[in-house]
């Protein structure tokens, strides 16, 4: 859905609403910490295109979350660079445990080379049901393992139907200590 506006209190509405989605989120994130894990050691890497980006968890913040909206619960990987110039995520509906193979509900890479420069790429919405990808939990809280597995989906750089959306593939195996 793409909304335009002409008018800027419209658009400060609009921001509202989001840093309030937003704060929903962080509430339910902060309120089951003993779900919600940040990776000590280990890599999360993806492929876009022709680029391979990788997070560190030595150097960037990886987290590897559980969390419950309503009756709905969701588990997924999200992650900052230490510069804050690059954010990924990637969730999917139901419970982390190893050996899991579920659809990815969401998925999202920001890139913001400079302040004045954003690259936002998210979940395209033109899938069928079901064919936005696969998260693929091979391991996951086994010793000092956070999550190891695999992943695909489909980002688009926008929410426009004849937009071009790429797939990514990657691959996370995070460490506790």
């Amino acid at each position: 859905m793409t909304a335009l506006s002409a008018c800027q209190k419209d658009q400060n509405a609009n921001t509202v609403d989001q840093k309030k989605m937003a704060t929903v989120a962080d509430s339910a994130i902060a309120a089951a910490p003993a779900t919600n894990f940040l990776a000590a050691k280990g890599i999360l890497t993806f492929d876009l295109g022709d680029t391979t980006y990788t997070f560190n968890a030595a150097e960037d913040s990886i987290a590897f979350v559980n969390l419950s909206v309503g009756d709905s619960r969701y588990f997924g990987i999200t992650a900052i660079n230490k510069a804050h110039t690059m954010s990924f995520a990637i969730s999917s509906k139901g419970t982390a445990a190893a050996d899991v193979k579920k659809g990815v509900e969401g998925s999202q890479l920001l890139l913001r080379p400079d302040a004045m420069h954003i690259k936002q790429y998210s979940l395209t919405q033109f899938t069928a049901p079901g064919d936005a990808g696969v998260i693929d939990v091979q391991q996951y809280r086994q010793d000092s393992v956070l999550a190891k597995g695999t992943f695909f989906t489909f980002l688009a750089y926008d929410d426009k139907a004849e937009s071009p959306f790429y797939r990514v593939q990657g691959s996370f195996n995070l460490k506790l200590k």
